[in-house]
């Protein structure tokens, strides 16, 4: 999540065009679980040693063995060139993540989402909360039902929109095929997290259009399903001083009554179904520095209960299926 500071109360005065739909706007995003200790993969069962077992179970009716983050223990950073070309990689993944885009969205989950605003003893002193359930109607239509929200009780910050489409696209991070052109993308060499073997790359946006918002950071990539099994960094660009001005490294625009800075985050995945990896939980804890003083702020968002809704169709060339 991200903030937005408000100077002063005003800002809330301008009616309730800005709080009212906060609720709603979070209902429809579609976004992580937080944690502050991440978990990592289950070992594959050992080989049996019978050798009198009389013939091998078929690896079909086996169960996949599922695979996660544990531990969040990281390796030291390997470099050099991977064993395959940089760009086979880079381009197999961002397949798979264009297919796994898909398929999340044929899923109903439960989101758990809170932010706090930390004071100087290191104590929550203002806070929103909501919980809610991404369900689906016998039609097909996604919608959420709000199962929790208890009044905000933040006073020095409040959320902008970029804070929502942030939540929404940004922190569950998806660097799909069609996103590439907008990226530059550098190998940095090869880690372990915990179990996971992953390639891991520094992405930035190559340029900042208006209105549009970009991840910068760094991602895992897991070197046997291809997928992004973790994202650090922050959404960008930032809204800042001095006289509250639009800030993209290189200029600066005149943005009046608004001063919006981003927090950094961590998002985990999980190998939920088959070779995809759904995103669990992102949590940042970071200090933002506003024109006016630093706000110290905390964040957590859960995804939980995955079950899959609909069928999806591939449609290839027809075969003949005997009996």
């Amino acid at each position: 999540m991200t903030l937005r500071f408000f100077a002063a109360s005003l800002w809330l005065l301008k009616g309730p065009k800005f709080v009212l739909p906060l609720a709603l706007f979070f209902a429809v995003s579609a976004m992580p679980l937080a944690a502050q200790a991440p978990r990592g993969p289950l070992p594959p069962p050992p080989p049996s040693s019978d050798s009198s077992a009389s013939a091998p179970t078929p690896v079909s009716s086996a169960p996949p063995v599922k695979r996660r983050i544990l531990g969040g223990a990281e390796s030291a950073l390997i470099p050099g060139p991977p064993p395959v070309p940089v760009e086979q990689i880079i381009q197999k993944f961002s397949q798979h993540e264009e297919e796994f885009k898909r398929e999340r969205d044929n899923y109903t989950y439960t989101q758990s989402f809170i932010i706090q605003t930390i004071d100087e003893d290191g104590n929550p002193d203002g806070e929103y909360r909501m919980d809610s359930d991404i369900l689906f109607t016998p039609g097909g239509k996604r919608y959420e039902k709000i199962t929790y929200a208890p009044m905000p009780t933040l006073q020095r910050i409040t959320l902008s929109q970029q804070d929502l489409d942030d939540l929404r696209n940004i922190q569950p991070f998806v660097l799909t095929a069609s996103e590439l052109p907008k990226y530059n993308i550098t190998y940095v060499g090869r880690q372990h997290l915990d179990e996971l073997s992953c390639y891991v790359f520094d992405v930035g946006p190559k340029s900042l259009e208006k209105d549009q918002r970009y991840f910068q950071g760094r991602i895992w990539v897991d070197d046997k399903d291809l997928e992004i099994v973790k994202s650090y960094g922050k959404a960008v660009p930032d809204y800042v001083n001095p006289g509250n001005r639009y800030y993209d490294g290189k200029t600066s625009v005149t943005k009046k009554g608004e001063e919006n800075i981003f927090p950094r985050f961590e998002t985990y995945r999980e190998n939920i179904a088959g070779p995809f990896w759904f995103p669990t939980y992102t949590h940042g804890d970071d200090v933002l520095n506003f024109s006016s003083g630093p706000v110290h702020i905390r964040f957590t968002v859960k995804y939980t209960n995955y079950k899959r809704f609909g069928v999806t169709v591939k449609i290839g060339p027809a075969t003949e299926v005997k009996q």
